[in-house]
């Protein structure tokens, strides 16, 4: 087995320098299940980390899968998706979320899934 790399082995200058010195994304529209999707093809002279999210989100993929992808802490993957929403090149889809108690499914039931489970 391979011992585990840190998640950014990269220099703090580097990361102040992908992020344009911010330190936090304007809005909280990110968080680590949001599902992104590339709405075009990366152009010429757009930055490095933003052409690799566009690629890796062809598909609907997560926040925390991006930065897991790109090896970038997750603040700072929110800072890029933020600029790529902003400029139009990214969708952001988030996981629905119950819309009431009477959605979630009761607690009984559940325990009966579950006994039901550990029988098998």
């Amino acid at each position: 087995m391979t011992p585990r790399r840190p998640v950014d082995v990269g220099d703090p200058d580097r990361l102040y320098t992908v992020t344009g010195g911010r330190s936090r994304a304007d809005d909280d529209s990110f968080d680590l299940v949001t599902l992104v999707v590339s709405e075009c093809e990366p152009t010429a002279g757009m930055q490095s980390e933003h052409v690799r999210i566009l690629e890796t989100c062809k598909h609907p993929t997560a926040v925390v899968e991006i930065a897991a992808e790109m090896k970038l802490p997750i603040t700072v993957v929110r800072i890029l998706l933020g600029d790529l929403l902003a400029m139009g090149r990214i969708t952001a889809r988030h996981p629905r979320a119950a819309g009431s108690a009477a959605a979630i499914p009761d607690s009984a039931l559940l325990k009966e899934v579950l006994h039901g489970l550990r029988n098998i």
